[in-house]
């Protein structure tokens, strides 16, 4: 099937998903979550097809993005009912106002209408987003990345299974079965089939999607996200973010790519760096994280020096780029001039330290003694998120259930005229 009919598909379920009340949405995401788990020997067995076409392709990191376990699509089923147990957001009134005429006018939560996803080699994404979507009363369009499409497809035909079974149609979610340029360029351009299109993926597909779309575009996704330690920072705690925002899971766009440290604990800091993420781990059998190193951070520890591009880069690996600035002047000034909006942290123990780069650093999430690792839609309690929005309209940050309404005005009279 061509991508135009099964966006024609899309949009002509919209008015069905529009209409659907909370117990009817629910009621699929229940009956969807049943399916995966039902379905799940087929889904890994579409896996294993997938893993086996992109070993030696793509690095071991981006192999465990797209491997799924019984656990991993147990944990999809887990987020499709955590999400149906989150509060619908279609109908909430925004604001409320009574004119002196007596007209009443509310601003209201509606659904966007058909949501376009354009994703990477990351499954759990194809459930991730379509719950969401139909939770917030839209058609679902999905376009995943060839490394996945086998496993998409089944996990597809899982959650369609589901929402036939509560009574929805199941032309609401569709899943672009041609995964060359072409589809991408063809959603961007889907004027009247597509209201929201959602880029999940690299700065090389989100920029396309920003530069090329017709239709409006929500800028999500590229993290180089920065740890700053101050000179009054607890260097142990420190380490422990440092390492869990750049080990945890370094293939994810909330993962840290560039250390900040403050020129009056360099000399000390430095060595306790190298020792925990480079030293510690080899000898704990963990992977190593290669240290890209600005001149005076080189003069201070072993590593690789830093490119010209290290610092405009995205690894999503074990790798960290190193940088020695002069206090929080220096860490905003660097972040101001590299980062792409996502997330950043300050560890220090000075308040005053603290407030002014929260103040200052404009990103999505701002954060104080804390992972980066957190920008996540589960862990600021909105289930499951699209993606992480890191332009100002019309969402910013984790992009939940609210931020996939759009509004309109209801305005109620009693003849009331002008």
């Amino acid at each position: 099937m061509t991508t135009m009919e099964l966006l024609k598909k899309a949009r002509g379920a919209k008015g069905a998903m529009a209409l659907a009340d909370t117990e009817l949405k629910n009621r699929a995401l229940m009956e969807m979550a049943r399916a995966l788990e039902d379905r799940t020997a087929d889904i890994l067995a579409a896996n294993v097809q997938d893993l086996e076409a992109a070993r030696g392709t793509i690095s071991e990191v981006m192999l465990d993005r797209l491997a799924l376990s019984p656990e991993r699509i147990a944990g999809m089923a887990q987020g499709m009912r955590e999400v149906a147990a989150l509060p619908d957001p279609v109908g909430a009134v925004l604001s409320r106002v009574e004119r002196p005429n007596g007209l009443v006018i509310e601003k209201t939560a509606v659904p966007m209408g058909v949501i376009a996803i354009i994703y990477e080699s990351r499954p759990n994404v194809t459930s991730d987003a379509a719950a969401l979507a139909l939770k917030a009363g839209s058609a679902c369009v999905l376009r995943g990345g060839k490394e996945a499409h086998r496993s998409a497809a089944a996990i597809v035909a899982a959650l369609k299974e589901g929402l036939a079974a509560a009574g929805l149609p199941e032309d609401a979610l569709q899943l672009v079965e041609d995964t060359s340029r072409a589809s991408a360029n063809e959603l961007m351009t889907a004027s009247g089939y597509v209201d929201l299109l959602i880029p999940r993926g690299g700065a090389g597909l989100i920029r396309a999607c920003v530069d090329n779309a017709t239709v409006p575009v929500i800028e999500t996704g590229t993290g180089i996200c920065h740890i700053y330690v101050d000179q009054w920072a607890d260097q142990g705690m420190a380490l422990d973010i440092l390492e869990n925002a750049k080990c945890s899971r370094p293939s994810v766009c909330n993962a840290a790519e560039v250390c900040l440290v403050d020129r009056k604990i360099a000399g000390e800091f430095l060595p306790k760096l190298k020792a925990r993420l480079v030293d510690g781990r080899a000898a704990a059998g963990q992977p190593p994280v290669e240290l890209r190193l600005d001149e005076t951070a080189a003069a201070v520890i072993d590593g690789a020096p830093a490119g010209e591009r290290d610092f405009d880069t995205e690894f999503l690996d074990y790798i960290l780029a190193v940088r020695v600035v002069d206090g929080v002047e220096g860490a905003v000034a660097h972040i101001a001039a590299h980062s792409t909006g996502h997330s950043e942290c300050i560890v220090t123990g000075d308040e005053k330290a603290a407030h002014a780069f929260q103040r200052q650093v404009d990103s999505a999430a701002v954060y104080w003694n804390a992972s980066t690792r957190f920008t996540d839609g589960g862990e600021f309690g909105l289930g499951c998120e699209m993606g992480i929005s890191t332009q100002k309209l019309h969402a910013r940050g984790p992009l939940g259930l609210a931020e996939l309404c759009t509004f309109k005005f209801i305005a109620r009279g009693s003849g009331q005229i002008r």
